[in-house]
Order: C-alpha cells, then structure tokens, then sequence
C-alpha cells in the first residue's frame, strides 16, 4: 500500500493508521510505485489550489487515471478527496486550478459563518456502505472550510454544520472521505480496517 507524498504535509499520523491494519505501507512519490500499490491513499491538508499544483509535478492526473481505469483501488482523505472532483470555489480567481475531476461536482464554501468546521461530527452512512459497515451514526474528526453539498459517487455519506454535507464517497474501487480517518480514534481505525479489508 502506497501514500502519495507530495509535500501536502505530515504523513506519520496517516501512516500509522494505515500500517495499524497489519498491511506494508510505504510514503512515496515514485510513480512506477504508486501506479502498482495494491492500494493508493491520497492525504491532503491546505488549500485546494496549492494540493492540486504539488499533484500534478507528481503526474498525480495520469496516476489517478491510470488507477482508475485498471479499478485499482484509491483513497482520498480531506483535501484528498476534494481534488477528486472538478473544481472548487476557494481561493483567488488568478489562483484556481481545475481538480483531477473523477467527479463532476464543485466544491463549495459551507454557509456556516463560524469557519473551519473542526472538531467531531456525527456521519450518516449511505445505503451499503461497505466503509461505515458498523459505524454508522458514529463520530469523525473534520477540519474544514469547504465541501461537496450534492450527491456524488455510487455510495453517499453525510454529515451536517448548519447544511448537508458529502462526509464520504464509494464509487467502486474509488472512495473518500472529508474528514481525517486517521484522527478519528476508534472509529476511523475501523472505518481504514473496513476498506483493506475490501481489496
């Protein structure tokens, strides 16, 4: 299992989470490697442009791409998620930078006034999730300011901070999440176990 590093931040919290599940896990950048890992896990902190810019001097567009249309199996976390789908609202006109667009929608500012949403939050898991088998209803650590606040993906999970909002994503071998399961506790041990459990 392989975790794109592109400089998007710490990744030891992330790393242990994921090798927790008894898996080999590497923190990469090589290309060859993160084309062929059984599983891809794309971190992400910071601002939608500055991840999106760091990801593409990593070939991450044709990495992704290559992934899914092999169905190898790919994770993204916050920000991770986002640059999934086709563009998003924050930052200045001169500095937007289109997403990787696995999905066509936008992400969008919350209209709660009290930003970023931080801190513990209630997900209400979609109709067969195989992600929240067991945790629906459970709590996860977010920290944000934007989201997704349309359905996307095969599988949607929400949660809500003064208006619905995408907390996960299943579409095939493809998921995400928009909180940080490896902050999470319990539960976002569970929820990392759940999907390699499904490769």
């Amino acid at each position: 299992m392989a975790i794109f590093d592109y400089g998007s931040g710490n990744l030891r919290s992330a790393l242990r989470a994921f090798e927790s599940t008894g898996q080999q896990v590497v923190v990469t950048s090589d290309i060859q490697t993160l084309k062929s890992a059984q599983g891809l896990v794309i971190p992400g902190v910071g601002a939608f442009s500055a991840c999106v810019t760091s990801l593409l001097k990593f070939k991450a567009g044709e990495i992704i791409q290559y992934r899914v249309d092999k169905q190898l199996p790919i994770f993204g976390i916050c920000v991770g998620m986002q640059i999934l789908f086709s563009d998003s609202q924050e930052g200045a006109p001169a500095d937007k930078k289109a997403g990787i667009g696995i999905w066509p929608n936008q992400v969008v500012k919350l209209s709660n006034p009290i930003l970023p949403h931080m801190g513990w939050n209630t997900v209400s898991a979609g109709s067969n999730s195989v992600l929240f088998n067991g945790l629906d209803q459970e709590q996860f650590y977010f920290v944000h300011s934007y989201a997704v606040v349309e359905s996307a993906g095969k599988i949607a999970s929400w949660s809500d901070y003064d208006q619905k909002f995408l907390a996960a994503v299943e579409d095939g071998t493809v998921v995400a999440t928009q909180f940080h399961p490896e902050k999470s506790g319990r539960a976002g041990l569970k929820l990392i176990s759940n999907w390699v459990a499904s490769l």
